[in-house]
């Protein structure tokens, strides 16, 4: 149950407030992109972690959600969700015991991209009875799990012969990058991405594999890969929520962000800083400062405080340096500030639970997957 709040409701600091009406309106937007593109939309869980969220996604016209781990799977498929994507490789026994029995209930899909992971699957799937559906993760620049691109028609022909796997397509992550490197040309990144997964994916065909699926595009990529004629899905995730680092893409504007982290002004040592109740245990910091290519400044944007930096933090304090403007607002201890963070994903795992602000209340739901690491 997550009782509704009254009005009167201040939940205690730090924690995450999401506006609900944003929140559903980032839904529809996205749902509206694949439509509009005749693409699937299978959005990564990993940025909400809830399945309440995952069932409003669904409803909205995604297929079903994409996890990262099995312990994620798990929690989505115990609350109702029916169609799930492990894009993650598995590559130990017991894992592929549970994601098998899991596949025996829903409509389950892995990731694999080695000859190693693959003959682990289709060996203890055929052990248990059960024949697996499979996408090959390819490498399209960002080297990070995935097949190196100009191995990947060998491996698809090794997986296809298999027992006990059935290879439905490929799937790529290559995020906002051109040239291996980061960029904010997001119309070009994603139109290569789509370019090169279709370009492989009729050379994988013409080998006589009939595979159907062509799974790509991130939250900044994603509505241009989706336009290139031959991409069948998009998985963004960061887009239910948004955050600062979509903003500064110019994915979204800041006013699109819907969630925000509330906290409390516990210490004003001097005029130019503001010391709040949360530090890294409360944000995400993957997302560093002052990297290219967004040069974000600080941790998180100050709502209200447009030269107020979060520009330090330690485990439980987060320091803020104030400019003019923000010295002159007169900040006392007490006094409470939303901070949208640099990155929602990650600062969403550190917390058991958030808020979701419906009209004038606070509705509390438990953030189900969080933790789920293994």
């Amino acid at each position: 149950m997550n009782p509704t709040v009254a009005s009167s409701f201040v939940p205690e600091t730090p924690c995450i407030i999401i506006q609900d009406e944003i929140m559903k309106h980032n839904i529809q937007s996205m749902a509206h992109t694949a439509r509009r593109h005749q693409v699937r939309l299978r959005p990564h869980a990993k940025t909400h972690k809830m399945p309440h969220v995952a069932h409003q996604q669904i409803e909205a016209g995604a297929v079903g959600i994409t996890v990262a781990k099995v312990s994620e799977a798990e929690v989505m498929a115990q609350h109702g969700i029916t169609s799930i994507f492990i894009a993650y490789p598995l590559v130990t026994e017991s894992k592929i015991e549970r994601a098998t029995a899991l596949s025996k209930q829903i409509d389950l899909i892995l990731g694999v991209d080695s000859e190693e992971g693959a003959l682990l699957l289709s060996q203890t799937a055929a052990r248990l009875g059960h024949t697996l559906n499979v996408r090959l993760e390819i490498d399209t620049g960002l080297r990070r799990t995935g097949v190196l691109y100009e191995n990947a028609l060998t491996l698809a022909a090794r997986i296809h012969g298999m027992e006990a796997l059935r290879l439905t397509g490929i799937y790529t992550f290559r995020g906002a990058l051109m040239n291996k490197k980061p960029t904010l040309d997001l119309k070009s990144a994603g139109e290569e991405e789509g370019r090169l997964m279709v370009e492989l994916a009729d050379r994988i065909r013409s080998q006589g594999i009939p595979i159907t699926d062509v799974s790509v595009g991130s939250t900044p990529t994603g509505a241009y890969a989706a336009a290139v004629e031959g991409v069948t899905e998009i998985r963004p995730g960061t887009y239910v929520f948004q955050d600062r680092m979509q903003a500064r893409f110019g994915v979204c504007g800041i006013e699109d962000c819907a969630g925000s982290v509330l906290v409390t002004v516990v210490s004003r040592p001097s005029a130019d800083l503001a010391v709040i109740d949360g530090g890294s245990k409360t944000f995400a910091t993957d997302v560093q400062p002052n990297t290219e290519p967004l040069l974000l400044q600080g941790f998180g944007h100050v709502v209200g405080l447009e030269d107020a930096i979060l520009e330090r933090m330690s485990e439980e304090h987060g320091m803020l340096r104030l400019g003019p403007d923000a010295q002159r607002a007169g900040l006392k201890v007490g006094d409470r500030l939303h901070i949208i963070p640099n990155h929602i994903c990650s600062t969403v795992n550190l917390h058991n639970r958030v808020f979701f602000q419906q009209g004038d209340q606070l509705v509390p739901f438990d953030v189900l997957g969080r933790g789920m690491l293994e």
